[in-house]
């Protein structure tokens, strides 16, 4: 873990999805950089486990139960936040789902709804809630949770999931558009192939990827979450603040190939 520089001393820290992967190690390195830190998760277990490790490292954080395809849900963290910590300065709206694999044609419509409502309607309902906040305080940052699947296609039997990720890197960019007069950064962050729990669920999957790995990354290896943190941070701190509208990429050359 890299050494704390207080990039973020002072603010406040929203991640959906914290309570493992990506989501916990962007929650960890927004504390270590001097932010309280609100964890929202559908896993009350996972995300009380991380708000323990925050505090363990002399971090203050939080933990909201929320499904974040519920706009009632959603509201209700954005005010709960707020009235802990009196404002949100950072979002990072990670939580998202791959679905069940299938072609775009076997895809079942249950399938299409669930992929779709958290990983696009539920980025699309947090900004909803985010961004008057951020207006009031007159600046913010948020960073959305893409993928290299929302710049490119050819993932296999991930067609649902492509499209919600191309979905995300639109909406990003319309919204940062929209909303970069009132002070707010709107940036996505797309990941390659990154060694998390959602890949390796897929044990066949996940061995023929480590398998073929050197082949399809040019840096021959996975990366890890804490590099996509390390990432997420930046784009959410002042060393960013000229970087809007941005899908920034973080896959070790997976798509210059």
């Amino acid at each position: 873990m890299s050494k704390s520089i207080g990039r973020l001393e002072g603010k406040v820290a929203l991640i959906t999805g914290g309570g493992s992967g990506i989501g916990r190690s962007s929650a960890l390195a927004f504390a270590r950089e001097g932010a309280k830190v609100a964890i929202a998760d559908l896993s009350p277990e996972a995300g009380e486990d991380t708000v323990k490790l925050i505090q363990q490292a002399n971090g203050e954080a939080i933990f909201v139960k929320t499904n974040v395809a519920n706009a009632t849900e959603v509201r209700a963290l954005i005010k709960k936040v707020v009235a802990v910590y009196g404002s949100i300065d950072c979002a990072f709206n990670n939580a998202g789902i791959e679905g069940n694999k299938s072609s775009a044609v076997a895809c079942s419509e249950q399938n299409w709804e669930r992929v779709i409502d958290v990983n696009l309607k539920g980025i699309w309902l947090c900004m909803k809630s985010q961004i008057p906040y951020m207006r009031e305080q007159r600046g913010g940052s948020i960073v959305n949770m893409a993928s290299v699947a929302g710049l490119r296609s050819g993932l296999p039997r991930l067609s649902i999931y492509t499209a919600s990720k191309h979905g995300v890197v639109g909406l990003t960019k319309a919204a940062a558009v929209e909303y970069a007069r009132a002070g707010i950064r709107i940036n996505a962050i797309c990941p390659g192939f990154i060694q998390t729990p959602m890949l390796e669920r897929d044990e066949e999957t996940f061995s023929q990827l480590k398998a073929s790995i050197e082949t399809l990354v040019p840096a021959g290896r996975l990366g890890t979450p804490e590099e996509v943190a390390e990432a997420v941070v930046w784009l959410s701190s002042d060393a960013a603040s000229f970087v809007n509208g941005h899908a920034m990429v973080v896959d070790g050359g997976y798509t210059t190939r």
